[in-house]
Protein backbone atom coordinates (compact mmCIF):
# COMPACT_ATOMS: atom_id res chain seq x y z
CA UNK A 1 0.00 0.00 0.00
CA UNK A 2 1.27 3.38 -1.07
CA UNK A 3 0.42 5.37 2.36
CA UNK A 4 0.49 9.30 2.28
CA UNK A 5 1.70 11.34 4.55
CA UNK A 6 1.07 15.11 5.51
CA UNK A 7 4.62 17.26 6.28
CA UNK A 8 3.42 19.99 8.28
CA UNK A 9 6.36 22.79 8.72
CA UNK A 10 6.54 26.80 8.77
CA UNK A 11 10.29 26.07 7.36
CA UNK A 12 10.29 25.46 3.43
CA UNK A 13 13.95 24.09 3.80
CA UNK A 14 12.50 21.15 6.19
CA UNK A 15 9.56 20.53 4.20
CA UNK A 16 11.68 19.74 1.34
CA UNK A 17 14.22 17.79 3.30
CA UNK A 18 11.36 15.49 4.77
CA UNK A 19 9.22 15.24 1.33
CA UNK A 20 12.61 13.92 -0.78
CA UNK A 21 13.48 11.71 2.21
CA UNK A 22 10.31 10.11 2.77
CA UNK A 23 9.14 9.80 -1.81
CA UNK A 24 12.51 7.72 -1.33
CA UNK A 25 10.84 5.41 1.06
CA UNK A 26 8.04 5.58 -1.38
CA UNK A 27 5.42 7.24 0.40
CA UNK A 28 2.74 9.92 -1.36
CA UNK A 29 3.98 13.04 0.66
CA UNK A 30 2.17 16.44 0.78
CA UNK A 31 3.22 19.59 2.58
CA UNK A 32 1.65 22.55 4.78
CA UNK A 33 3.10 25.29 6.19
CA UNK A 34 0.58 25.32 8.89
CA UNK A 35 -1.94 24.24 10.31
CA UNK A 36 -4.66 26.22 8.38
CA UNK A 37 -3.21 24.53 5.33
CA UNK A 38 -3.07 20.90 6.63
CA UNK A 39 -6.71 20.96 7.47
CA UNK A 40 -7.37 21.91 3.96
CA UNK A 41 -5.24 19.11 2.68
CA UNK A 42 -7.03 16.32 5.23
CA UNK A 43 -10.09 17.46 3.59
CA UNK A 44 -9.19 17.17 0.57
CA UNK A 45 -6.37 14.37 0.22
CA UNK A 46 -6.69 10.41 1.68
CA UNK A 47 -3.94 11.01 4.42
CA UNK A 48 -2.90 8.12 6.61
CA UNK A 49 0.12 9.74 8.35
CA UNK A 50 0.38 13.07 9.98
CA UNK A 51 4.03 14.81 10.81
CA UNK A 52 3.89 17.82 11.96
CA UNK A 53 5.94 20.66 14.01
CA UNK A 54 4.36 22.25 16.88
CA UNK A 55 5.55 25.60 16.63
CA UNK A 56 4.32 27.35 13.65
CA UNK A 57 2.31 30.76 13.03
CA UNK A 58 -1.53 30.64 12.18
CA UNK A 59 -2.37 27.40 13.72
CA UNK A 60 0.06 25.44 15.76
CA UNK A 61 1.17 21.84 15.64
CA UNK A 62 -1.31 21.54 19.07
CA UNK A 63 -4.03 22.56 17.58
CA UNK A 64 -3.83 20.79 14.89
CA UNK A 65 -3.11 17.50 17.12
CA UNK A 66 -6.68 18.32 18.58
CA UNK A 67 -8.48 18.96 14.88
CA UNK A 68 -7.07 15.42 13.71
CA UNK A 69 -8.10 13.53 16.89
CA UNK A 70 -11.32 15.00 16.84
CA UNK A 71 -12.27 14.55 12.94
CA UNK A 72 -9.57 11.57 12.01
CA UNK A 73 -9.36 9.68 14.85
CA UNK A 74 -7.52 6.77 13.12
CA UNK A 75 -4.77 8.90 11.76
CA UNK A 76 -1.74 8.73 13.68
CA UNK A 77 -0.17 12.36 14.54
CA UNK A 78 3.69 12.10 14.86
CA UNK A 79 4.86 15.75 16.17
CA UNK A 80 8.48 17.02 15.42
CA UNK A 81 9.33 19.03 18.29
CA UNK A 82 12.82 21.54 19.30
CA UNK A 83 14.48 21.29 22.70
CA UNK A 84 12.02 23.86 24.31
CA UNK A 85 8.88 22.39 23.22
CA UNK A 86 9.32 18.70 24.21
CA UNK A 87 7.07 18.85 27.48
CA UNK A 88 4.28 20.03 25.04
CA UNK A 89 5.07 16.55 23.01
CA UNK A 90 5.09 14.42 25.55
CA UNK A 91 1.71 16.20 26.92
CA UNK A 92 -0.18 15.66 23.55
CA UNK A 93 1.40 11.94 23.81
CA UNK A 94 -0.81 11.58 26.68
CA UNK A 95 -3.65 13.07 24.95
CA UNK A 96 -3.37 10.38 22.03
CA UNK A 97 -0.65 11.66 19.69
CA UNK A 98 1.31 9.02 17.95
CA UNK A 99 4.86 9.46 18.87
CA UNK A 100 7.47 12.84 19.17
CA UNK A 101 10.42 13.39 17.29
CA UNK A 102 13.08 15.97 18.60
CA UNK A 103 14.93 18.11 16.72
CA UNK A 104 17.05 17.72 14.87
CA UNK A 105 16.20 14.12 14.53
CA UNK A 106 17.92 11.03 13.20
CA UNK A 107 16.68 9.78 10.13
CA UNK A 108 16.69 6.22 10.68
CA UNK A 109 14.21 7.67 14.03
CA UNK A 110 11.75 9.31 11.62
CA UNK A 111 11.65 6.15 8.80
CA UNK A 112 10.99 3.98 12.01
CA UNK A 113 8.23 6.27 13.35
CA UNK A 114 6.47 6.63 10.37
CA UNK A 115 6.24 2.80 9.47
CA UNK A 116 5.09 2.13 12.96
CA UNK A 117 2.19 4.72 12.33
CA UNK A 118 1.51 3.13 8.85
CA UNK A 119 1.22 0.12 10.42
CA UNK A 120 -0.76 1.21 13.18
CA UNK A 121 -3.54 3.24 10.76
CA UNK A 122 -3.81 -0.28 8.97
CA UNK A 123 -4.99 -1.52 12.13
CA UNK A 124 -7.10 1.06 13.17
CA UNK A 125 -8.94 1.28 9.52
CA UNK A 126 -9.59 -2.21 9.83
CA UNK A 127 -10.96 -2.30 13.20
CA UNK A 128 -12.68 1.25 13.65
CA UNK A 129 -16.26 0.81 14.35
CA UNK A 130 -17.84 4.43 15.13
CA UNK A 131 -18.52 4.92 18.37
CA UNK A 132 -22.22 6.20 18.84
CA UNK A 133 -22.82 6.70 22.35
CA UNK A 134 -25.89 5.95 23.67
CA UNK A 135 -27.79 5.43 20.38
CA UNK A 136 -29.21 2.29 18.80
CA UNK A 137 -29.98 0.70 22.28
CA UNK A 138 -26.13 1.01 23.04
CA UNK A 139 -24.01 1.50 26.19
CA UNK A 140 -20.24 2.40 26.11
CA UNK A 141 -20.69 2.77 21.77
CA UNK A 142 -20.71 -1.18 22.07
CA UNK A 143 -24.23 -1.75 20.08
CA UNK A 144 -26.41 -5.03 21.08
CA UNK A 145 -28.62 -6.23 23.31
CA UNK A 146 -28.02 -10.28 23.61
CA UNK A 147 -27.31 -12.04 26.84
CA UNK A 148 -23.79 -12.15 25.86
CA UNK A 149 -23.29 -8.47 25.56
CA UNK A 150 -25.96 -7.31 29.05
CA UNK A 151 -22.87 -9.24 30.70
CA UNK A 152 -20.18 -7.75 29.19
CA UNK A 153 -22.03 -4.63 30.12
CA UNK A 154 -22.29 -5.41 33.85
CA UNK A 155 -18.87 -6.34 33.76
CA UNK A 156 -17.86 -3.31 33.11
CA UNK A 157 -19.75 -1.80 35.34
CA UNK A 158 -18.77 -3.24 38.09
CA UNK A 159 -14.52 -2.98 37.35
CA UNK A 160 -14.48 -0.02 35.32
CA UNK A 161 -13.73 1.99 38.79
CA UNK A 162 -11.49 0.13 40.23
CA UNK A 163 -7.60 -0.78 39.99
CA UNK A 164 -7.70 -4.14 38.95
CA UNK A 165 -5.87 -5.47 35.75
CA UNK A 166 -8.60 -6.63 32.97
CA UNK A 167 -7.88 -8.93 30.01
CA UNK A 168 -9.98 -9.02 27.38
CA UNK A 169 -10.05 -12.11 24.65
CA UNK A 170 -12.01 -12.47 21.92
CA UNK A 171 -11.52 -12.85 18.11
CA UNK A 172 -10.76 -10.11 15.71
CA UNK A 173 -13.26 -7.89 15.13
CA UNK A 174 -15.77 -8.26 18.46
CA UNK A 175 -14.61 -5.02 19.68
CA UNK A 176 -12.11 -5.82 22.24
CA UNK A 177 -10.99 -1.71 21.72
CA UNK A 178 -14.31 -0.12 23.10
CA UNK A 179 -14.50 -2.06 25.84
CA UNK A 180 -10.65 -1.17 27.07
CA UNK A 181 -11.96 2.60 26.34
CA UNK A 182 -15.50 1.70 27.69
CA UNK A 183 -13.21 0.62 31.23
CA UNK A 184 -11.65 4.12 30.82
CA UNK A 185 -14.50 6.49 30.64
CA UNK A 186 -16.23 5.13 32.99
CA UNK A 187 -13.49 5.52 35.73
CA UNK A 188 -12.47 8.08 38.15
CA UNK A 189 -9.10 8.05 35.83
CA UNK A 190 -11.30 9.16 32.89
CA UNK A 191 -9.55 13.03 32.81
CA UNK A 192 -6.04 11.18 33.04
CA UNK A 193 -4.12 9.47 30.54
CA UNK A 194 -5.33 6.62 28.15
CA UNK A 195 -2.25 5.31 27.11
CA UNK A 196 -3.41 2.40 23.74
CA UNK A 197 -0.56 -0.01 22.53
CA UNK A 198 -1.12 -2.06 20.08
CA UNK A 199 2.00 -4.44 20.01
CA UNK A 200 1.03 -6.01 16.92
CA UNK A 201 2.51 -2.70 14.92
CA UNK A 202 5.26 -2.56 16.76
CA UNK A 203 8.68 -4.78 15.28
CA UNK A 204 9.08 -6.83 18.69
CA UNK A 205 12.98 -5.19 18.88
CA UNK A 206 11.05 -1.99 19.71
CA UNK A 207 8.41 -3.39 21.92
CA UNK A 208 10.80 -3.06 25.63
CA UNK A 209 11.72 0.61 24.74
CA UNK A 210 8.21 1.17 23.63
CA UNK A 211 6.96 0.55 26.70
CA UNK A 212 9.35 1.27 29.08
CA UNK A 213 11.16 4.09 27.17
CA UNK A 214 14.72 4.56 26.74
CA UNK A 215 17.87 6.40 27.66
CA UNK A 216 20.19 8.47 24.90
CA UNK A 217 22.67 6.28 23.63
CA UNK A 218 20.69 2.87 24.31
CA UNK A 219 21.00 1.48 21.16
CA UNK A 220 21.41 2.82 17.19
CA UNK A 221 19.27 5.65 16.53
CA UNK A 222 18.69 6.67 20.05
CA UNK A 223 20.29 10.09 19.68
CA UNK A 224 17.60 11.87 22.57
CA UNK A 225 16.08 10.14 25.94
CA UNK A 226 12.76 9.54 25.68
CA UNK A 227 9.63 8.44 27.73
CA UNK A 228 7.85 4.65 27.31
CA UNK A 229 4.05 4.22 27.77
CA UNK A 230 4.36 3.30 30.96
CA UNK A 231 5.63 6.85 32.14
CA UNK A 232 3.04 8.61 29.68
CA UNK A 233 0.15 6.61 31.27
CA UNK A 234 1.14 7.54 34.90
CA UNK A 235 -2.25 7.50 37.00
CA UNK A 236 -4.12 7.11 34.04
CA UNK A 237 -4.79 3.83 32.25
CA UNK A 238 -2.27 1.38 29.76
CA UNK A 239 -4.14 -0.43 27.11
CA UNK A 240 -1.64 -3.11 25.58
CA UNK A 241 -3.95 -4.48 22.95
CA UNK A 242 -2.43 -7.53 20.99
CA UNK A 243 -0.51 -8.71 24.30
CA UNK A 244 0.48 -12.34 22.84
CA UNK A 245 2.59 -10.14 20.87
CA UNK A 246 5.12 -9.07 23.28
CA UNK A 247 8.42 -11.08 23.10
CA UNK A 248 9.19 -13.58 26.09
CA UNK A 249 12.18 -11.80 27.40
CA UNK A 250 10.40 -8.41 27.85
CA UNK A 251 7.46 -10.09 29.62
CA UNK A 252 9.73 -11.00 33.06
CA UNK A 253 10.10 -6.90 32.59
CA UNK A 254 6.16 -6.67 32.34
CA UNK A 255 5.41 -8.73 35.25
CA UNK A 256 7.71 -6.69 37.46
CA UNK A 257 6.22 -3.35 36.57
CA UNK A 258 2.67 -5.25 36.98
CA UNK A 259 3.50 -6.68 40.95
CA UNK A 260 6.21 -3.67 41.75
CA UNK A 261 4.91 -0.69 39.81
CA UNK A 262 8.51 0.10 38.39
CA UNK A 263 10.94 -0.31 35.93
CA UNK A 264 14.06 1.32 34.31
CA UNK A 265 13.99 2.72 30.99
CA UNK A 266 16.18 0.49 28.54
CA UNK A 267 20.21 1.42 28.79
CA UNK A 268 19.00 3.34 32.31
CA UNK A 269 19.56 2.55 35.68
CA UNK A 270 17.28 5.00 37.63
CA UNK A 271 14.33 3.56 38.71
CA UNK A 272 10.92 4.87 37.76
CA UNK A 273 7.47 4.59 39.38
CA UNK A 274 4.40 4.61 38.52
CA UNK A 275 0.78 3.99 39.01
CA UNK A 276 -0.68 2.46 35.98
CA UNK A 277 -4.29 0.66 35.32
CA UNK A 278 -3.45 -1.78 32.97
CA UNK A 279 -6.10 -3.54 30.54
CA UNK A 280 -4.62 -6.20 28.14
CA UNK A 281 -6.65 -7.97 25.12
CA UNK A 282 -5.84 -10.69 22.73
CA UNK A 283 -7.42 -12.94 20.46
CA UNK A 284 -5.13 -15.62 20.94
CA UNK A 285 -5.65 -18.76 23.08
CA UNK A 286 -3.02 -17.38 26.08
CA UNK A 287 -3.74 -20.47 27.93
CA UNK A 288 -2.14 -22.87 25.08
CA UNK A 289 0.56 -20.23 24.53
CA UNK A 290 1.68 -21.07 28.54
CA UNK A 291 2.10 -24.69 27.98
CA UNK A 292 3.44 -23.93 24.36
CA UNK A 293 6.51 -22.10 26.39
CA UNK A 294 5.85 -18.73 24.42
CA UNK A 295 4.04 -16.89 27.13
CA UNK A 296 4.78 -16.54 31.25
CA UNK A 297 2.17 -18.60 33.11
CA UNK A 298 2.74 -16.28 36.09
CA UNK A 299 2.25 -13.18 33.85
CA UNK A 300 -0.93 -14.90 32.39
CA UNK A 301 -2.29 -14.66 35.95
CA UNK A 302 -1.50 -11.60 36.83
CA UNK A 303 -2.85 -10.07 33.76
CA UNK A 304 -6.11 -12.42 33.61
CA UNK A 305 -7.68 -11.11 37.40
CA UNK A 306 -10.70 -9.69 35.70
CA UNK A 307 -11.57 -11.75 32.38
CA UNK A 308 -13.52 -10.04 30.01
CA UNK A 309 -14.94 -12.34 27.08
CA UNK A 310 -16.33 -10.86 23.62
CA UNK A 311 -18.35 -13.71 21.87
CA UNK A 312 -17.85 -13.91 18.10
CA UNK A 313 -21.16 -12.30 16.34
CA UNK A 314 -22.04 -16.03 15.24
CA UNK A 315 -22.79 -16.72 18.96
CA UNK A 316 -25.60 -13.51 19.51
CA UNK A 317 -27.08 -13.44 16.41
CA UNK A 318 -30.23 -11.36 17.83
CA UNK A 319 -27.74 -8.71 17.72
CA UNK A 320 -27.30 -8.33 14.17
CA UNK A 321 -30.54 -6.38 13.39
CA UNK A 322 -29.28 -3.61 15.38
CA UNK A 323 -26.16 -3.46 13.89
CA UNK A 324 -27.19 -3.53 10.28
CA UNK A 325 -29.62 -0.79 11.27
CA UNK A 326 -26.47 1.59 12.87
CA UNK A 327 -24.32 0.72 9.89
CA UNK A 328 -27.33 1.72 7.68
CA UNK A 329 -27.82 4.95 9.25
CA UNK A 330 -23.90 5.45 9.45
CA UNK A 331 -23.21 4.67 5.79
CA UNK A 332 -26.44 6.92 4.94
CA UNK A 333 -24.62 9.77 6.50
CA UNK A 334 -21.68 9.28 5.07
CA UNK A 335 -22.40 7.92 1.46
CA UNK A 336 -25.09 10.71 1.28
CA UNK A 337 -27.74 8.20 0.99
CA UNK A 338 -31.53 7.60 1.90
CA UNK A 339 -32.00 3.70 2.22
CA UNK A 340 -35.11 3.15 4.19
CA UNK A 341 -34.48 -0.57 5.72
CA UNK A 342 -33.41 -3.54 4.54
CA UNK A 343 -35.89 -6.74 3.83
CA UNK A 344 -36.58 -9.74 6.01
CA UNK A 345 -35.25 -12.08 3.83
CA UNK A 346 -31.76 -10.68 3.25
CA UNK A 347 -31.77 -9.61 6.90
CA UNK A 348 -32.66 -13.70 7.74
CA UNK A 349 -29.72 -14.30 5.57
CA UNK A 350 -27.64 -12.43 7.45
CA UNK A 351 -28.17 -13.44 10.69
CA UNK A 352 -27.50 -16.86 9.43
CA UNK A 353 -24.02 -16.52 8.10
CA UNK A 354 -21.31 -17.27 9.91
CA UNK A 355 -19.42 -13.96 10.45
CA UNK A 356 -15.68 -15.49 10.34
CA UNK A 357 -14.68 -11.66 10.67
CA UNK A 358 -17.47 -10.57 13.36
CA UNK A 359 -18.46 -7.05 13.63
CA UNK A 360 -15.93 -5.73 11.27
CA UNK A 361 -16.73 -8.13 8.37
CA UNK A 362 -20.65 -7.18 9.39
CA UNK A 363 -19.72 -3.08 8.97
CA UNK A 364 -17.61 -3.62 5.77
CA UNK A 365 -20.24 -6.27 3.96
CA UNK A 366 -23.25 -2.93 5.21
CA UNK A 367 -21.28 0.06 3.74
CA UNK A 368 -20.87 -1.88 0.25
CA UNK A 369 -24.56 -2.75 0.51
CA UNK A 370 -25.40 0.80 0.80
CA UNK A 371 -23.06 1.82 -1.96
CA UNK A 372 -24.40 -0.64 -4.36
CA UNK A 373 -27.72 -0.76 -3.37
CA UNK A 374 -29.95 1.19 -6.12
CA UNK A 375 -33.53 0.74 -4.55
CA UNK A 376 -34.75 2.36 -1.59
CA UNK A 377 -34.50 -1.46 1.06
CA UNK A 378 -31.77 -3.53 0.47
CA UNK A 379 -32.64 -7.22 -0.54
CA UNK A 380 -31.56 -10.78 -0.30
CA UNK A 381 -30.35 -9.91 -4.10
CA UNK A 382 -28.23 -7.33 -3.25
CA UNK A 383 -25.99 -9.46 -1.11
CA UNK A 384 -22.62 -10.65 -1.77
CA UNK A 385 -22.73 -14.24 -3.26
CA UNK A 386 -21.28 -16.31 -0.07
CA UNK A 387 -23.50 -14.66 2.64
CA UNK A 388 -26.54 -15.06 0.15
CA UNK A 389 -25.88 -18.68 -0.16
CA UNK A 390 -25.55 -19.49 3.58
CA UNK A 391 -29.44 -19.52 3.96
CA UNK A 392 -31.68 -20.92 3.56
CA UNK A 393 -30.54 -24.49 2.39
CA UNK A 394 -27.66 -26.26 3.66
CA UNK A 395 -26.01 -23.86 6.53
CA UNK A 396 -22.77 -21.97 5.11
CA UNK A 397 -19.71 -23.12 6.73
CA UNK A 398 -16.53 -21.58 7.54
CA UNK A 399 -13.73 -23.76 7.99
CA UNK A 400 -10.85 -22.72 10.96
CA UNK A 401 -7.81 -21.41 9.94
CA UNK A 402 -5.60 -24.16 10.48
CA UNK A 403 -2.80 -23.07 11.59
CA UNK A 404 -1.94 -23.11 15.55
CA UNK A 405 -5.43 -25.04 15.85
CA UNK A 406 -5.14 -28.41 16.66
CA UNK A 407 -7.57 -31.26 14.27
CA UNK A 408 -10.21 -31.53 17.05
CA UNK A 409 -10.69 -28.28 17.85
CA UNK A 410 -11.50 -27.49 14.36
CA UNK A 411 -14.00 -30.25 14.06
CA UNK A 412 -16.02 -29.54 17.26
CA UNK A 413 -16.16 -25.71 15.97
CA UNK A 414 -17.46 -26.52 12.62
CA UNK A 415 -19.56 -29.48 13.89
CA UNK A 416 -21.24 -26.82 16.77
CA UNK A 417 -21.44 -24.60 13.60
CA UNK A 418 -23.52 -26.80 11.40
CA UNK A 419 -25.65 -27.38 14.59
CA UNK A 420 -26.26 -24.65 15.29
CA UNK A 421 -27.22 -23.60 11.98
CA UNK A 422 -29.28 -26.67 11.24
CA UNK A 423 -31.37 -25.82 14.73
CA UNK A 424 -32.06 -22.17 13.36
CA UNK A 425 -33.14 -23.11 10.12
CA UNK A 426 -35.54 -25.33 11.51
CA UNK A 427 -37.09 -23.84 14.50
CA UNK A 428 -37.76 -20.41 11.23
CA UNK A 429 -39.45 -23.29 9.22
CA UNK A 430 -41.74 -24.12 12.25
CA UNK A 431 -41.68 -20.32 13.65
CA UNK A 432 -40.13 -21.37 16.44
CA UNK A 433 -42.71 -24.27 17.48
CA UNK A 434 -40.45 -26.57 19.40
CA UNK A 435 -42.37 -29.79 18.52
CA UNK A 436 -42.17 -29.35 14.71
CA UNK A 437 -38.90 -28.61 14.98
CA UNK A 438 -37.71 -31.55 16.69
CA UNK A 439 -39.56 -33.69 14.46
CA UNK A 440 -38.06 -31.71 11.42
CA UNK A 441 -34.57 -32.52 12.84
CA UNK A 442 -35.47 -36.11 13.87
CA UNK A 443 -34.45 -35.66 17.29
CA UNK A 444 -36.33 -36.06 20.65
CA UNK A 445 -37.75 -32.57 21.76
CA UNK A 446 -35.24 -32.52 24.93
CA UNK A 447 -32.48 -32.86 23.18
CA UNK A 448 -33.85 -29.52 20.98
CA UNK A 449 -34.47 -28.04 24.05
CA UNK A 450 -30.72 -28.92 25.62
CA UNK A 451 -28.96 -27.59 22.51
CA UNK A 452 -30.99 -24.45 22.49
CA UNK A 453 -29.65 -23.68 26.00
CA UNK A 454 -26.19 -24.51 24.88
CA UNK A 455 -26.39 -22.12 21.67
CA UNK A 456 -28.46 -19.30 23.42
CA UNK A 457 -31.22 -19.55 21.46
CA UNK A 458 -33.94 -19.87 24.18
CA UNK A 459 -35.40 -16.24 24.15
CA UNK A 460 -34.63 -15.58 20.45
CA UNK A 461 -37.63 -14.71 18.08
CA UNK A 462 -38.22 -16.58 15.28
Amino acid sequence: MNHAILVVDDEQNMRIVLQAMLQREGYTVFTAEDGQQAIELLRSKPVQVVVSDLKMPRMDGMELFHFVRNHYPVVPFIIMTAHGTVDSAVEALKLGAFDYISKPFDKSELKLAIEKATRTFELNANSHVERSGEIDGSRFGIIGSSREIRRVFEVIDKVADTPSTVLITGESGTGKELVATALHEQSSRRERPFIKVNLAAIPKTLIESELFGHEKGAFTGAINSKPGRFELAHNGTLFLDEIGEIPVEVQVKLLRVIQEQEFERVGGIKTYKVEVRLVAATNRDLQKSCEEGSFREDLYYRLNVVPIHLPPLRQRREDIAMLTGHFLKKYNRKLSKNLKGIDDEALAKLKTYHWPGNIRELENVMERLVLFCDGDEIGADDLPEGISQGAPGTPHVNVMPVTGVGLKEIVRETTAQVERELIIQALRETKGNVTHAAQKLMISRKSLQNKMKEFDLRDTEF
